[in-house]
């Protein structure tokens, strides 16, 4: 510290002298030179001294010293894995105390070396002095480093450093070891290795071990793949899950140069069953020999798989395979399984229907009295496949339609043609069976094709009303009109009356079905009533009756073919006077061409073909009774909205 008392003296001093030589050149005396000034020295402001003088003195500042010990509290600046350093740092002011709870914070290289506590600070003792424990950063870090310790003292930053050298720490693995070295399938034991530095085990830091073996990687063991030391040893559990084989297991960790290994004896698990997985196709039906095509084969493709106890898939074991029926051909008779357990073989079909399974055996597995172990697929049957004439079937939902008079929309068919198709033994066509439909009226099918593929051995098509409206003979040609096989036949010829032929066929058989569809007209032009011809215009006079009577009316309604009226065309009693009329049905049914003794399926039926329907009328006397006439009009309206009107009357006596 200056001494300011000295300082302002000798500045006092110095006034004086410039205050007398000011005084002396303003009086023009004192000779020499009067603008020479001189001052004392004695003052030094440049001295950090307590007493005057010309010397500089350096003030004293607060300091940081780092010092380095081993385990055993020697000094030493050598680290290693195996030999952690206590670093020390000693705080002290400019007068060179020690400064107690000041913050050091320590840094280094952290490839070399790491602190404990891990953020690298510590609070100064009563002595100043703050520690840390450094340790390699890895068992294979080596070099030369510096510590550097920092610390704030009086508002400074005060720092200090140390050297150290890194020598990278040799550690090796003792014996592998493994509580049992022979294992029964899907048994377990503990594996065990020491870590040691030299002779004695490393345990200073705990050390990541690495176990691997090839049953492991394969799936087929399990075990912890990193273990860290706990007092120089690692553990983990090896457990079994089908190896089946020598495994030998491997032990590393960063540091160790070299492995460490032993062997497991591990026994193979044993067969616990064969599993039928399934067949191909998986309908489980396959054809007669020759008898392939769309959708269908001749051969079965049956998959089964061998387990162990737990469900574990088992390779490399024989499969041998027998079948229930001499009419099928197995393609392999035994086979071994891969990877996955299974094993595949085929089944092909005779030149007759029939049913069959497969045995899958494992040879030699059985013993005195107890077989081999074996299973039996599911059934697989062997059809034609195709289809046959007596089970196809031919339907519409509505056998006489609105359309002589009126064409359908693309967007509202008439009404819609449905077949069935079975094999031979009943069962349902395969899926995909194309059927072709013609019609010599009207039209059938839709824009991207004229007929359709069947699901579960049937499918349906639209029928639209349309031209032309008159069959022409033999137009088109179709397997229903053309040929010599029985059902074969001249189309309807009929004003009024489609023909629909639809079919199947694989090239060297055809089966075929027919349906018949009437174009209904707009108007009842040809009704009748108990067989009389009705009058559109007149009453049609029913006679007379006693009002305590009941008459029925026979009504047919034809159009202007003598066909029926479209099917569901609404009747309705309008009018009725002095009488209660009903009309049975009261909807046009569906009709398909007929004759006295029932369907024609020859389409040739002469006469009228409208439906009939019954009026029943009761007369309603008044009181006191008098002779009455009841009035009363049937009307017809059909799903077009064509309407026509019949008009009746009937008398009515007193009894």
């Amino acid at each position: 510290m200056k001494n300011y008392k000295n300082v302002s003296a000798g500045r006092g001093l110095q006034v004086a002298a410039l205050l007398a030589a000011l005084l002396l050149s303003a009086c023009g005396g004192g000779g020499g030179n009067p603008g020479a000034v001189t001052g004392g020295t004695g003052g030094g402001t440049t001295g950090t001294g307590n007493t005057g003088g010309t010397g500089t003195v350096v003030p004293a500042n607060p300091t940081v010293t780092l010092a380095f010990t081993n385990t055993a509290g020697t000094g030493s600046n050598s680290l290693s894995g195996a030999t952690p350093l206590t670093v020390k740092a000693t705080v002290l002011d400019a007068n060179k105390k020690p400064v107690p709870d000041a913050i050091v914070t320590f840094a280094t290289d952290n490839t070399l070396a790491t602190f404990s506590p891990s953020a690298g600070t510590a609070l100064t003792d009563a002595n100043g002095v703050a520690s840390v424990t450094m340790r390699a950063a890895s068992l294979a870090a080596g070099g030369a480093g510096s510590v550097t310790a920092s610390t704030s003292v009086a508002g400074a930053t005060v720092t200090g450093t140390g050297n150290y050298s890194v020598g990278a720490t040799t550690l090796t693995f003792g014996t592998l070891s493994a509580a049992q070295t022979s294992l029964q399938a899907y048994g377990s034991t503990v594996l065990s290795v020491d870590l040691l530095s030299g002779s004695a085990k490393y345990t200073d830091q705990q050390v990541n071990v690495s176990f691997s073996s090839a049953c492991v990687a394969a799936g087929k063991a399990t075990l912890a793949t990193t273990v860290a030391t706990n007092n120089g040893t690692a553990q983990t559990v090896y457990r079994d899950k089908g190896c089946g084989n020598n495994d030998t297991i491997t032990v590393t960790a960063d540091g160790v140069t070299k492995s460490a290994t032993t062997t497991l004896s591990i026994a193979p698990p044993a067969a616990a069953s064969v599993q039928f997985v399934g067949a191909t196709p998986t309908a489980q039906s396959i054809v007669i020999r020759g008898q392939g095509g769309n959708g269908r084969t001749e051969t079965a493709t049956l998959t089964f798989k061998v387990v162990d106890i737990f469900g574990n898939p088992l390779a490399g074991k024989a499969v041998n395979f027998s079948t229930t029926s001499n009419l099928v051909t197995i393609n392999k008779t035994s086979d071994t399984t891969d990877a996955t357990g299974s094993v595949i073989t085929t089944v092909n079909s005779g030149d007759a229907p029939t049913s069959f399974r497969v045995q899958a055996s494992l040879p030699n597995t059985g013993s005195g009295s107890t077989p081999d172990i074996s299973t039996m697929s599911d059934l697989v049957v062997v059809t034609t496949g195709l289809p046959v004439q007596r089970a196809f079937s031919i339907s519409t939902e509505k056998f006489n339609i609105d359309g002589w008079n009126v064409d359908s929309t693309p967007a509202n068919p008439a009404t819609h043609i449905h077949v069935l198709l079975a094999d031979a033994f009943g069962n349902p066509v395969p899926d995909g069976t194309p059927i072709v439909f013609q019609t010599n009226m009207g039209s059938v099918g839709s824009a991207d094709k004229g007929g359709c593929t069947t699901v579960n051995g049937g499918c349906a098509v639209d029928f639209r009303a349309q031209n032309p409206r008159i069959p022409t003979p033999g137009q088109p040609a179709t397997p229903c009109n053309t040929g010599t096989a029985t059902g074969v036949r001249p189309d309807a010829t009929r004003r009024g009356l489609a023909t629909i032929c639809a079919s199947s066929t694989d090239g060297s058989n055809t089966v075929f079905a027919r349906t018949m569809i009437f174009f209904g007209g707009s108007n009842a032009t040809y009704s009748t009533f108990d067989g009389r011809q009705v009058s559109f215009t007149t009453p049609n006079d029913l006679g007379s009756i006693s009002f305590s009577d009941a008459k029925s009316v026979t009504l047919q309604l034809n159009d202007e073919n003598n066909n029926p009226l479209a099917a569901d065309t609404a009747l309705e009693i309008a009018g009725a006077t002095n009488a209660s009329v009903t009309v049975t049905p009261n909807k046009v049914p569906s009709i398909q061409v007929h004759t006295t003794a029932g369907a024609d399926p020859t389409g040739t039926a002469t006469g009228v073909q409208g439906s009939v329907h019954i009026l029943n009328i009761t007369g309603t006397p008044p009181t006191p009774c008098v002779a009455k006439t009841a009035a009363f009009s049937v009307t017809a309206t059909t799903p077009s909205g064509s309407t026509t009107s019949i008009p009746f009357k009937l008398s009515f006596t007193c009894p």
